[in-house]
């Protein structure tokens, strides 16, 4: 996330507007989805996260593409 210098506002903004790109299940500690959006300043990136049993949403990863 730093190296490509995004911010928290960036992922805010990207699960808002986006959508999801991928559904991965084969995973034994739960789903885990890769959502597709923009960034403010108009960058497309993609986040990996997981919906936690809480409810709680767990960022793995988030890049630019």
């Amino acid at each position: 996330m730093a190296a490509d210098g995004l911010e928290f506002a960036d992922i805010k903004r990207a699960i808002a507007s986006g959508m999801i790109k991928r559904k991965f299940t084969m995973d034994s500690r739960g789903i885990r989805y890769e959502i597709a959006g923009r960034a403010i300043d108009g960058r497309e990136i993609c986040i990996i996260c997981r919906i936690k049993s809480t409810g709680k949403l767990l960022f793995i990863t988030v890049y630019a593409l």
